[in-house]
């Protein structure tokens, strides 16, 4: 896509200020995927020289905003952790094509805050920090699962950068299931969950994505019973929060989402048992 609004492409390693009409420019995929008549200039990160993905002393692992889809796969595949499958199980719900994971970036998809974005469900599921930058240098921290508000709405201020994610080491060492539905064989995600369970204090974390409009986060310090799991999710999504478009009706991906729960909270309960 020509974006013909555009007049300036500029390095953001080379400080100017904001003004109406910029927009960070990460890989591209979606920005130049369709018309975009509000920009007028494009700040280019990709001179930015982020490491794509390092592990801190802590054992917590920071995921560049910059880090494309393919990064993370071929760093998912040495990663020493019992969460690692869950990586390119996310990394495979784009279904894209490789020049798509060469290209695009956690960050973007992040940023993008479509209801089906994989790396959202990957990054809230294992309770994910976000680092925002300011205009003026200064940063704070939100958790993913509170980043995304809406479908295509983020908490993120005008200018403000989504530097990096960073994954606790704790989340890291968690069981993982994954559950993903289409209403096609290759077609997007309509409702995604991911359950994670601690080894230490056994609590369950249940992850709804794609079938709402948020991720939906619910953490139980015991794995809960069939009907405690459906109440909590029901009660945690109001009913205008389940999505709707061409993908999945409502009422559709509110029962894959109960289903595919339920699924994931048998398959961790039961692998505790054994």
């Amino acid at each position: 896509m020509d974006l013909n609004t555009v007049a300036e492409i500029r390095d953001a390693r080379r400080p100017a200020p904001w003004r109406p009409g910029d927009a960070w420019l990460g890989g591209g995929t979606y920005l130049f995927s369709e018309p975009q008549p509000h920009l007028r200039r494009l700040v280019d990160l990709s001179g930015m020289g982020w490491t794509p993905v390092q592990r801190h002393p802590d054992g917590s692992l920071e995921i560049a905003a910059t880090c494309t889809i393919a990064q993370l796969s071929r760093h998912a595949r040495d990663l020493l952790a019992p969460a690692a499958p869950l990586f390119e199980q996310c990394c495979r719900a784009f279904l894209a094509s490789f020049k798509i994971w060469n290209m695009a970036t956690v960050g973007g998809n992040l940023c993008n805050g479509l209801p089906a974005g994989p790396m959202i469900s990957l990054t809230a599921a294992l309770d994910g920090t976000c680092l925002l930058i300011a205009q003026d240098g200064s940063g704070r921290r939100v958790r993913v699962a509170d980043f995304v508000v809406g479908a295509g709405r983020k908490d993120l201020a005008e200018g403000e950068l989504l530097r990096s994610v960073t994954l606790p080491a704790r989340a890291l060492a968690c069981r993982t299931a994954f559950r993903q539905a289409s209403l096609y064989g290759l077609g997007r995600s309509g409702a995604l969950v991911i359950g994670t369970l601690d080894p230490v204090d056994h609590s369950l974390a249940v992850t709804v994505t794609a079938a709402t409009v948020r991720p939906v986060r619910l953490w139980f310090p015991l794995p809960p019973a069939a009907g405690a799991l459906r109440t909590a999710i029901e009660g945690a999504v109001a009913g205008g929060e389940w999505f709707d478009d061409i993908h999945g009706l409502p009422e559709w991906r509110r029962h894959m989402a109960l289903r595919l729960a339920e699924e994931i909270r048998r398959e961790l309960t039961e692998e505790e048992r054994r």
